[in-house]
Formats: structure tokens, sequence, C-alpha cells
């Protein structure tokens, strides 16, 4: 039984629940103040979330994995704006872990996709699409 939807993916599901952390945490009074880290997490967490639908829209691996990447990519920046958000006492180190273990959910799916796509792309025969 294939996933019909972007919305059955596991992976959509945790980023989901991440955009909406980093979306709570983003509005408590001090981040908020801080327009550039609390946009610019908002930005890589929307946009983990949204390469994945993106990928589950295209048609070839190739393709998929390269949204994939990206995904995986801004789960990383995610990671790294909490550290800011947690050195300028933004968030508390209980606040920082609770995000940090959730992207990280998040980036081993989008990881396991992307190794799943890699094995089918390389799994090809090199005669494929030469003729019969």
């Amino acid at each position: 039984m294939g996933i019909d939807r972007f919305e059955d993916l596991r992976s959509w599901q945790e980023a989901r629940k991440l955009t909406r952390l980093i979306y709570s945490l983003t509005k408590k009074p001090d981040f908020r103040k801080d327009y550039n880290l609390r946009n610019q997490s908002q930005a890589a967490a929307v946009s983990s979330m949204g390469n994945i639908a993106e990928a589950h829209g295209r048609f070839s691996f190739e393709e998929k994995r390269k949204f994939y990447e990206v995904s995986h990519g801004s789960v990383e920046e995610t990671q790294s704006h909490l550290y800011v958000a947690l050195d300028q006492d933004y968030i508390s180190k209980e606040e920082f872990q609770e995000a940090y273990d959730c992207a990280d959910v998040v980036g081993r799916l989008v990881k396991g996709s992307i190794d799943n796509l890699t094995k089918q792309i390389n799994s090809r025969r090199p005669d494929r699409g030469k003729g019969r």
C-alpha cells in the first residue's frame, strides 16, 4: 500500500510538530523581539516541512532526493538556530532539548528517505533506457 498524500508521511507529520514547536518558542517575548533569528528559525522549520511535501509531489527519484536533501539541511539549520536562542537565554535548556530532539527525529526520517532513494537510484541497471 503506497502513500497517496504527503500528510500521510511520518516525516511530514513530525516536521509539522517541529514547526508548531518553533512557532510556539518564537512567540516568547525575548525571542519575538529578535526579528532576524525569529524569522530565520520559522523559515527553516517551514522549509523542512514544505520540502518533504514537495518531494512527495515529484516523480523521479533524483528530484525527490533533491527536495529531501534541502529538507534535511533545513532541519539542521533549525537546530543551529536553537543554539543561538539558548545562548541568548530566549529559551530554557528544557525547551531547547525538546525542540532539538524533535528536529532530530525529523532529520533521521528524512535521512532514511534520502538513503532509500539513493539505493533506488543506484540499483538501476546501467543499460536501462538504451533500447531493448
